[in-house]
């Protein structure tokens, strides 16, 4: 099991954290197998199905450039024009194939770690050219892994050449009986598919060597517990400033509930452990709303603030307790207290009317009935 420089066993699997900035340093997974064989069954498999384009084109270059009329002969900077344009010839006849190519390269380098550029990966490194390092990484863990997949690869791709030659050796044997254009076109189809064909078994060798670069890239950034606890602090920073910014985030959290008060219909009091207030609009509300609630000193702030915004304080010991327990903070009240809100409601309502209409003073309702299970004492 890995270790770091203290001794202690990196059992921790690497953190998200760990991971961006080892991609930051150019450390992510590499598949040199999976880029191997994708630029060269890509790039055999494109001049296969260009041979014919090709060869006619190429034929048709060299018959060009031995046409040349009798001033052309005698003129010493024909040489040079025509070696210009037939270089630009071939360069434009070949210039599907270096396409692919560099595509092949480009999209099998990025398949497995992405897209990553770094400057510190590009900075030369004395260390790198250490004879000492140098002999530990040959006879590594990893040295040896590529030496197991460097055999078998010889041993792969060997074994399906001598193979193919077997299976092919009467199509081989067979073209010295036929006309010239004719074996050259079957030789070319015959070597074209056959090395196709040899190349494909490098598929075999990138696709263990793809998993294996995953797991060995996981297990090198792998981490120490004490490790995770420094990230950790150092990302959410010590105990204490966690705990100072959840205080300041509850004051703010406070606050904002305090300007809330105001618009309450009623605050519910204990009378003094808790208060709760709440407001309900039958044009947009399909069930009073829970504005603010504390219990102790908070509940004293919440009275203070109604008295000033003269909301209208009723106690009620019983609903005060159930809604706090059974209500979060601008959420709707449970079903099951909408009876006794209700008959609340209607009270603080009728009392409006009888202060900007007069009348008979309503009666606050003694008998608001609180189911047993929202209860509390």
């Amino acid at each position: 099991m890995a270790e770091n420089e203290n001794g202690q066993e990196k059992t921790e699997q690497p953190s998200a954290k760990r991971l961006l900035d080892a991609k930051r340093k150019g450390q992510v997974p590499r598949s040199r197998e999976l880029n191997s064989m994708a630029v060269t069954l890509i790039g055999v498999t494109t001049l296969v199905v260009m041979s014919q384009g090709l060869g006619y084109g190429l034929s048709e270059m060299m018959s060009q450039s031995f046409v040349l009329t009798r001033e052309q002969v005698f003129d010493i900077n024909t040489m040079v024009i025509q070696l210009g344009e037939r270089f630009l010839d071939v360069l434009l006849a070949l210039a599907p194939f270096f396409l692919m190519v560099v595509l092949a390269a480009i999209f099998s380098s990025v398949a497995l770690g992405g897209f990553s550029i770094s400057a510190e990966a590009l900075t030369p490194k004395l260390s790198k050219l250490s004879p000492i390092k140098g002999i530990k990484r040959v006879f590594s863990a990893r040295g040896l892994v590529e030496m197991l997949k460097a055999l078998a690869k010889f041993v792969l791709i060997g074994g399906v050449t001598i193979l193919l030659l077997w299976l092919s050796l009467d199509k081989f044997l067979s073209l010295h009986g036929m006309e010239i254009a004719q074996a050259l076109q079957n030789l070319n189809g015959l070597i074209g598919w056959s090395v196709i064909l040899m190349t494909s078994t490098m598929i075999l060798i990138a696709a263990l060597d793809v998993p294996f670069q995953l797991w060995d890239h996981k297990r090198q950034l792998k981490m120490t517990r004490q490790e995770l606890r420094d990230e950790l602090k150092e990302t959410e920073g010590k105990p204490e400033v966690r705990s100072r910014i959840r205080q300041l985030q509850r004051e703010m959290a406070q606050r904002r509930m305090m300007q809330e008060v105001p618009k309450a219909d009623v605050i519910v009091t204990n009378p003094t452990h808790y208060a709760v207030a709440l407001k309900y609009d039958p044009d947009s509300m399909h069930a009073p709303k829970l504005l603010a609630k504390g219990a102790d000193l908070v509940a004293m702030n919440i009275r203070e603030v109604a008295a000033e915004a003269k909301v209208p304080l009723v106690e009620s010991p019983m609903l005060a307790r159930a809604i706090y327990f059974h209500t979060e903070l601008n959420a709707f009240i449970p079903a099951g207290l909408y009876l006794a809100v209700a008959r609340l409601l209607a009270y603080v309502f009728q009392l409006r009317a009888y202060q900007s209409e007069g009348g008979e003073y309503p009666e606050l309702p003694d008998d608001l009935s609180i189911p047993e299970e929202y209860q509390h004492e």
